[in-house]
C-alpha cells in the first residue's frame, strides 16, 4: 500500500512537471527597416558611422532644440 501510495505520487509529480521543460517556439521577427543607417544590436544607431552622425542640431536636455546651433536657428 505504501509504495501504491508513492508511486502515484511520483506519477503526479512527473505528469505536472512534464509540460515546464517543453520548448517553447521562438517568436518571428518583424523584417527590419533598411533605413540605410547602421545600427546597433538593441537598435540605436552606431555614431561610428558617417551617416549616423549626421544631425539637424543638438538638443537640450529637455529635448528642445539648442538655438545656439546653427542647424537649429
Amino acid at each position: 500500500m505504501k509504495n501504491l501510495i508513492k508511486v502515484l505520487a511520483l506519477l503526479l509529480v512527473v505528469t505536472f512537471t512534464t509540460p515546464t521543460f517543453a520548448q517553447k517556439t521562438p517568436k518571428k521577427s518583424e523584417p527590419k527597416k533598411e533605413t540605410g543607417a547602421k545600427l546597433k544590436a538593441d537598435g540605436t544607431p552606431d555614431k561610428r558611422f558617417k551617416e549616423n552622425k549626421k544631425e539637424k542640431g543638438k538638443l537640450k536636455k529637455d529635448g528642445t532644440p539648442d538655438k545656439r546651433y546653427k542647424g537649429n536657428k
